[in-house]
């Protein structure tokens, strides 16, 4: 039997940059963030480094004819919707870049001039290259160092990045972000400037080395966001957003720092079954227990977040949570994402000292089960806050380890913690069992 073919249509997506043989930057990063986008990647590599986790070992750049022939290939083959370069080396490779600006739709241009370290990754000339390749860009992302090269503006703060910003699109760029990763604070502040308009973008810092990638895979989101027709503000913030999360859930890999995790939220979209799936799995093991002990009166309900949660929006819930009824106890309505309770505030304020912890159920804090906790296999917290991360980190403090259940005095509830719905169920089981014995 032969079976018909079901081809799609994605866009496509062209990135110019180097090989990273570590696979954390160019076009590795590259090419599996825009895959991870939903767009086709395409490359033209500009050269080839021998590095991993812990540094470069050697640079090699290709003949610009070599990159010229690979860019010709792709563009007349593919209808490419966005471009994103990273590093182009030589001002001979920006140049023969450069030479085809003009004709590459939605180019984004990650002007890859100073290492992490500050040192500068280009000789002047190749610095000066630049700004002909920038007059044709859609959208130019300069982290500080590089926007102070580019513009001589010392960025050390929001409105010093709003002028090399502007100075950027005087340049004849279309948009310019200014990435705020090495100005130091508590807040990391991206600035985006076009000709009418000055947004920024303002995020917790998060406290990890593990940045390695992060320019390419920021510039390579943009870019696959441009491609599948997001105007710039939207594009910009998506893939501000995919960063964020991206450096939190780094991939620790090699005996370096790591790397940025490039395909962290199609991995969390695809945990959506499956993390409703467990939550259900624990409202029909306590439902065939008759575990009535969770709701002598009031409302239980029982939570669950995807492995990269980060909003509510990414925590499943009972919708109306779990009551007694003549059969027993039985959710109210099904399980979904976004519920309005405050079990979910409660979990995402949990995994910001235990990024582990996915699963929770809430109920009543009656004495028989404040009584039992001394059976489960963790730690407890009894607190009195009347706010979610208040209590959360009031019961972290309380332990030496992540707590297996907090005592909320305040609101009378009783939350049981659990990084997997098995060992939720579990805990709970093990409260009931000792109430009804």
């Amino acid at each position: 039997m032969t079976r018909e073919a079901a081809p799609v249509t994605p866009p496509v997506v062209l990135s110019i940059a180097g090989s990273d043989s570590g696979g954390g930057a160019g076009i590795q990063a590259d090419t599996k963030t825009i895959e991870a986008g939903g767009a086709f990647a395409t490359t033209a590599i500009t050269g080839v480094t021998a590095q991993n986790t812990q540094g470069v070992r050697d640079v090699t750049t290709l003949d610009p004819a070599a990159v010229s022939e690979q860019i010709d290939a792709v563009v007349e083959d593919f209808d490419v919707a966005a471009v994103k370069t990273g590093m182009l080396s030589t001002s001979a490779v920006v140049e023969t870049v450069t030479e085809y600006a003009e004709t590459l739709p939605g180019l984004v241009v990650d002007p890859v001039m100073v290492a992490a370290s500050g040192d500068r990754l280009l000789d002047p000339a190749a610095e000066a290259a630049y700004e002909d390749l920038i007059a044709a860009a859609a959208l130019v992302t300069p982290n500080a160092d590089e926007a102070e090269v580019l513009t001589d503006v010392e960025v050390t703060d929001a409105d010093a990045a709003r002028r090399a910003g502007e100075a950027l699109v005087a340049m004849g760029a279309d948009a310019a972000l200014v990435k705020g990763g090495h100005v130091p604070s508590d807040a990391v502040v991206d600035t985006l400037v076009t000709d009418e308009t000055v947004h920024t973008y303002r995020h917790d810092r998060i406290d990890t080395a593990a940045t390695h990638g992060s320019g390419c895979t920021l510039s390579s989101a943009v870019a696959t966001r441009l491609a599948h027709g997001d105007e710039m503000e939207t594009a910009v913030g998506e893939g501000i957003a995919l960063l964020a999360r991206a450096v939190r859930y780094n991939v620790d890999v090699g005996e370096g720092a790591g790397a940025v995790h490039h395909t962290v939220e199609s991995r969390n979209e695809a945990a959506r079954n499956e993390t409703v799936e467990a939550v259900e799995a624990v409202v029909a093991g306590l439902s065939d227990a008759n575990a009535t002990a969770l709701v002598p009166h009031g409302i239980a309900n029982v939570a669950g977040a995807t492995p990269y949660a980060e909003s509510p929006a990414e925590v499943a819930a009972v919708e109306g949570g779990i009551g007694l009824t003549r059969d027993g106890i039985r959710s109210n309505r099904g399980v979904r994402f976004g519920v309005p309770t405050p079990l979910a505030a409660t979990i995402l304020a949990c995994r910001e000292h235990d990024p582990a912890v996915r699963f929770a159920l809430s109920c009543t804090a009656t004495s028989p089960l404040v009584d039992a906790l001394g059976t489960l296999d963790g730690e407890t917290a009894t607190v009195e806050n009347d706010e979610s991360e208040a209590r959360v980190q009031a019961a972290f403090a309380d332990c030496e380890t992540t707590p297996a259940a907090i005592v909320d005095r305040h609101g009378d509830r009783l939350v049981v913690l659990a990084p997997e719905a098995t060992q939720l169920l579990e805990r709970v089981q093990t409260l009931v069992a000792s109430v009804e014995a």
